[in-house]
């Protein structure tokens, strides 16, 4: 008897051996998975992230990893440059170094006083060209980062050893123990040690990255969950919520309106040839109109889209702006006033010989109005502009193409002679101006014409703001357009509805409408406008950080509002940072936690989808888990305290928890995102994670599997007639009797993994099942091996279950049905659910 006992004992530590041998390889193949997904679609990024550089004379678009040393390189404002460089021409360049030296000043980077670039720093304004001197491990960062790696690397064999030394001197020198195969022990404790320095030394370069079909990259795992919890979404116009393929539709040219773009020849000779003139050199060249690989489709844009449609206007007059480009290369500009937030305009400045100078601008119309004193009437000729004409115009020409929902850009020049001024004209005699001093120079303006630019909003998008409104999240559009531009848009999107009350805002009455007589924000006032906001127009990055530090600071909601911000540009980075956010140019991609691929306002509410859906599968995991282990824990107990032993051994809780722990883990967590989701309100965040329905599901189904399995414990022998097992010897072989109570157990948990897919109250919990094939394929293999086990009492004395017939095992499989329809019967004794999906959602 002793030495069956003994091998009974071998022989479940094999088995115990085994079980955790599978648990590790399963998890080691899991891992190796996702790692090798994420490094596909780490290197997937690397490739699509592009830069401009200048081969063969034309500018070509490349991967970042294929730039050499020697390439000249097109840098412009919000680009995070890929190699060390020299700069050999620039325009109002400023860079961002705060990454290399720590400062956060912006540092001007001009070709003669300070010209070299370093990789990992950011444009933050102007334009210029660099020459490639460094690129990868010998550029500025990659020396950072190869020395982190090697400092990593040599302190944690320092480590090691300086314990192991420390630990041989005293116990072998000093104590004059000799070696005992306990100290292995320390030893690996010392490598450990070592390893966890080499782990916290070398920083993780891999971004977490799922939902990639769903054009979500998320960088931050943590955030996909926040999005789910999301109330307030405050989005970007262009782009997102419209196609971002502009257009030029509408002009105001010479006193008039015109609805179909006149022929260059209908407008007077002078004004045409300014105008084609100044929208040539007066854009970025980095921007441009190519024809399309594809025949018969429209050209392709390059570069700002704003740009791209008043290079499109120059192609419907007609005119080749590159061959205009070709007669000012930017070398020869004298200067450029760079567009960004806070001036709303771009100007350059360009040589006329013989001592004069040409100012030419561009940007928002109301502004370039303002600083126009003169304009060119039906015949070319200058004329005088009042304040009553420029309040004229924004009336009856801005206002109007902006109320059809059209982006209006002005066009402007200004003249700079040496003698002879005429109207309009400055006289600067011999010595050119301080071409510095912008508001001196960018002032009293000669207005060209007023552009309406078309940016159609995505067909997809007011349906999916719809969702994010039945979701209980409201979606507010924050623009840098006119505020009717922005309000005609918003209309069309479904975010302004006919009989909302919302508030549509510019900058300049937000601020009035927040802050104290002290210009202070104050969260009080703050809180009196933030739920009627539904638009915020003319707004600058400060005003997008105020607006969203502001909401999450708020108590003027029950729960705190969870933000998320879309933005693409690299004064979007605060507000970025301050919540969840999206794409665009390189910083707002680093200040942000989820990038969308597509910049499509739909991709922002899938993730919304997946990010309740990882709260749901994380619920759904929890529910099923704690069933099992109160029912386990409640057994274990209860029958040792009765009968001093336990009809769950420890081989058997090994095979439920490679049920419960791997495959079921595996099996919930892949359920498919569904649009159920968005049919009720957010979580919050302060609500509990096992929420009363899923506590109400967790012990009523506890009690009735405990109630079944003391039953089959205290009575089975008698009700299916088999062999007693209550009183079963200390080393006699398992009995029928516990075997069918383990084989109970383990079927009622199968069926409760399939109650685990619903959390909140849905009467059907086979609704959906058939769209995940790994859930049920998982079930059913699980199913099988457990009767195939028992049938054929593959194990026996390693598994502690004795051979059993079909009857026994049917007999389990019903009780574990019973189960099935006693969930379904508790769901119909419910009467109210916090957080229910419609009835209409019900099956």
């Amino acid at each position: 008897v002793r030495r069956r006992s003994r091998r009974r004992r071998g022989s479940r530590g094999v088995a115990i051996l085994a079980a955790v041998i599978v648990v590790v390889f399963v998890t080691a193949f899991n891992d190796y998975s996702k790692e090798r997904q994420f490094r596909g679609l780490q290197k997937k990024i690397e490739n699509s992230n592009k830069f401009s550089v200048v081969r063969a004379r034309s500018v070509v678009q490349i991967p970042v990893s294929e730039i050499v040393v020697g390439d000249v390189c097109q840098i412009k404002y919000g680009d995070m440059l890929p190699a060390d460089g020299l700069l050999i021409q620039g325009s109002d360049l400023k860079v961002d170094e705060s990454s290399l030296t720590g400062e956060s000043d912006h540092v001007t980077k001009t070709p003669v006083t300070d010209p070299m670039l370093f990789s990992g720093t950011t444009v933050m304004e102007g334009s210029g060209r660099m020459v490639v001197t460094a690129v990868g491990v010998n550029s500025q960062a990659g020396i950072i980062m190869t020395l982190l790696g090697a400092t990593g690397s040599a302190i944690a064999i320092l480590t090691i050893i300086i314990l192991v030394v420390k630990f041989s001197v005293k116990t072998y020198v000093m104590d004059g123990l000799p070696f005992s195969i306990r100290h292995v022990n320390t030893f690996v404790h010392h490598f450990i040690i070592g390893v966890t320095v080499l782990v916290v030394a070398v920083p993780e370069g891999l971004p977490l990255a799922k939902m990639m079909k769903d054009n979500n990259l998320v960088r931050h795992l943590d955030a996909c969950e926040t999005m789910g919890n999301a109330t307030t979404i405050c989005s970007d116009k262009t782009g997102t919520l419209t196609t971002n393929r502009m257009t030029v539709v509408a002009a105001h040219i010479g006193g008039r309106t015109y609805k179909t773009l006149p022929t260059y020849e209908v407008l007077p000779a002078n004004l045409a040839e300014l105008l084609v003139l100044g929208i040539s050199v007066n854009t970025n060249y980095t921007s441009k109109v190519v024809p399309s690989e594809v025949p018969g489709e429209l050209p392709k844009q390059i570069g700002n889209k704003t740009e791209c449609a008043l290079l499109g206007f120059v192609g419907e007059l007609g005119k080749n702006y590159q061959t205009i480009r070709n007669h000012y290369p930017e070398e020869k500009f004298v200067k450029v006033y760079t567009f960004n937030s806070a001036r709303k305009s771009m100007s350059t400045v360009i040589s006329l010989g013989v001592g004069g100078f040409r100012l030419f601008t561009k940007g928002a119309s109301e502004i370039v109005v303002k600083k126009c004193a003169y304009v060119l009437n039906e015949k070319g000729e200058v004329e005088t502009l009042s304040i009553e004409d420029q309040k004229k115009i924004e009336i009856d020409v801005i206002d109007r193409l902006a109320s059809e929902g059209l982006r209006t850009i002005g066009l402007a020049y200004k003249d700079f002679v040496p003698y002879h001024a005429e109207l309009s004209q400055v006289e600067i005699g011999s010595s050119p101006p301080n071409w510095d001093d912008m508001d001196e120079n960018v002032t009293n303006l000669t207005l060209l014409a007023i552009l309406g630019v078309e940016d159609p909003v995505r067909p997809e998008v007011p349906e999916a703001i719809h969702l994010c409104q039945r979701a209980g999240i409201t979606v507010r559009m924050v623009t840098g357009d006119n505020i009717n531009t922005a309000r005609s848009i918003a209309t069309k999107c479904g975010i302004l509805t006919p009989n909302d009350t919302g508030f549509v805002l510019d900058s300049k009455e937000f601020n009035q409408k927040i802050r104290d007589e002290k210009g202070e924000v104050s969260q009080e006032m703050f809180d009196q406008v933030w739920p009627r906001l539904r638009v915020l127009a003319r707004s600058s990055p400060q005003d997008k950080y105020i607006l969203v530090r502001g909401l999450i600071a708020s108590k003027a909601t029950p729960t705190r509002q969870v933000v998320a911000v879309t933005g693409d540009g690299t004064n979007d980075g605060p507000a970025l940072k301050m919540a969840d956010g999206i794409t665009g140019t390189d910083v707002a991609k680093e200040a942000c936690d989820i990038v969308l691929t597509d910049d499509n306002f739909t991709s922002i509410v899938k993730a919304v989808m997946w990010g309740r859906n990882v709260y749901d599968s994380i619920a759904k995991f929890l529910q099923f888990q704690l069933t099992v282990n109160v029912v386990a824990v409640t057994i274990a107990f209860v029958s040792i305290c009765i009968i001093s032993d336990t009809p769950l051994k420890t081989v058997q809780m090994l095979w439920v928890n490679l049920i419960m722990d791997t495959l079921a883990s595996l099996a919930l967590a892949t359920e498919p995102p569904s649009r159920s989701l968005l049919h009720r309100q957010p979580y919050g965040r302060t609500k509990a994670l096992v929420s009363g329905v899923m506590l109400r599901n967790i012990l009523g189904q506890a009690v009735f599997m405990i109630l079944v399995i003391f039953l089959l414990l205290f009575y089975g022998h008698i009700l299916v007639d088999i062999e007693d097992g209550l009183n079963a010897e200390l080393g006699e072989p398992p009995s029928q009797h516990f075997t069918l109570v383990f084989n109970t157990f383990v079927m009622m948990t199968l069926f409760n993994e399939v109650n685990a897919r619903k959390i909140h109250g849905e009467h059907n919990v086979f609704e959906g099942i058939t769209k995940n094939p790994l859930f049920y394929c998982i079930w059913f293999v699980t199913f099988g091996a457990q009767d195939k086990a028992e049938l054929l009492s593959v194990g026996g004395d390693t598994n502690s279950t004795s051979p059993v017939n079909s009857k026994l095992v049917l007999k389990a499989v019903g009780h574990a049905i019973r189960k099935e329809r006693y969930s379904n019967s508790v769901l119909d004794t419910e009467t109210s659910l916090p957080h229910q999906i419609p009835t209409t959602q019900n099956t």
